[in-house]
């Protein structure tokens, strides 16, 4: 028999099965048997009701799956297209946060210089409300009268040096076109006098004299809270040490109101002599008290206390600046004696042959000597 043959016929239970080559079946047995196939059949006819059911649910599931993805779809491109549209606001946001980080780092910056600001006013503020007193100072007249509008007017005049090397001499005239027919002709063939001892020519050079005069000055001032300044101090027969010590000694006593000095120093362009205390507030109350009456040697003195104001250059700006009426004279060999020299060259540059004029002032330094001129304003 073949297995397609075999699957054609229906395989009964073993009690079906023949035995002893007689089929044994009754009446009961076939009866539980339809019984038992109705059960069955029941039974896969309710899985059939399930599955359906299953099947329906699923299928719903499936159409209410399918239109929650079709909202979201749409969500989705609704949210893509509002991204696109607020793409610009968010890069205008972007650099709205930058600029915003650099406004307050603007602000923090300017917090901080009013700070310093204010630091500054609240030291000038102290500093303004110091005795408004000055370090004394000796004057007396010196023989030169001149007129002036305003008898009560203060004048501060405007000094500045430099250094005049041996062999060179200035020359100012009284017309700045004598100065500059002078720099012109550049060389200069000096005749000397015979009676001078010396014959013959001397070569000079001129050349304009250019200065560095401030065009912009800035100084911070400080009121110290430990030092003060000691003037109307007499001339004695003392060293820089003894004077010192003396006064040292004076202030550093607390019946004099004084305390202990850390410091002390003689001003040599003054005169005056700077203390400065270990401890605050004693400066303050030795300036209110102005005037002290101070033994120094076999005698009492009496000399002035002020505040000590330290000053600081911040900002100097210097421009070039070259003098009109003035010229150097460079080359001058040591041939004649100092004076004859300076006879000589005021001569020659007065002659109006030698392009020369009136000579204002002349100053001269030998070879092997250095000078110092002193150039001050020119008020005409």
């Amino acid at each position: 028999m073949t297995d397609s043959e075999e699957e054609s016929f229906v395989h009964l239970p073993e009690e079906f099965k023949l035995g002893n080559s007689a089929l044994v079946m009754t009446p009961k047995c076939l009866q539980q048997e339809i019984e038992k196939y109705k059960e069955r059949c029941q039974v896969l006819e309710q899985d059939r009701r399930e599955l359906g059911t299953a099947k329906e649910a699923a299928e719903d599931k499936t159409r209410v799956f399918q239109k929650e993805a079709e909202l979201l779809r749409g969500k989705l491109e609704r949210e893509k297209s509002l991204s696109r549209e607020l793409e610009p606001s968010y890069q205008e946001l972007c650099l709205a946060k930058e600029e915003r980080g650099k406004l307050l780092q603007e602000k923090q910056k300017l917090e901080k210089e009013l700070e310093e600001l204010e630091a500054r006013r609240v030291a000038w503020e102290k500093q303004a409300k110091a005795p408004p007193s000055l370090p004394d100072r000796k004057m007396l007249f010196t023989g030169h009268v001149t007129e002036a509008e305003d008898v009560n007017a203060l004048v501060v005049a405007t000094r500045v040096q430099r250094a005049l090397p041996g062999g060179s001499a200035l020359l100012t005239f009284e017309e700045p076109e004598v100065a500059q027919r002078i720099l012109e002709m550049k060389w200069h063939e000096v005749k000397l006098d015979e009676s001078t001892g010396c014959e013959g020519r001397l070569r000079v050079q001129a050349e304009p004299v250019e200065l560095l005069l401030p065009s912009a000055l800035e100084i911070e001032m400080k009121l110290s809270d430990r030092c003060i300044l000691l003037s109307s101090l007499p001339r004695l027969d003392l060293s820089e040490e003894q004077l010192l010590d003396k006064l040292e000694i004076f202030f550093s006593k607390k019946k004099n109101g004084g305390s202990e000095v850390e410091q002390r120093e003689l001003l040599s362009d003054s005169g005056h002599v700077v203390l400065t205390f270990v401890h605050n507030g004693v400066a303050e109350q030795l300036a209110k008290k102005g005037r002290f009456h101070v033994p120094i040697g076999k005698q009492t003195y009496e000399l002035k206390v002020t505040p000590y104001i330290r000053g600081q250059i911040t900002d100097l700006q210097v421009r070039p600046s070259v003098c009109a009426k003035t010229v150097l004279l460079s080359g001058i060999s040591d041939i004649l004696d100092e004076e004859s020299m300076r006879d000589t060259l005021e001569i020659h540059f007065q002659k109006p042959s030698q392009g020369g004029g009136e000579v204002d002032a002349l100053g001269y330094v030998p070879v092997g000597k250095q000078g110092l001129a002193v150039f001050e304003e020119d008020m005409d």
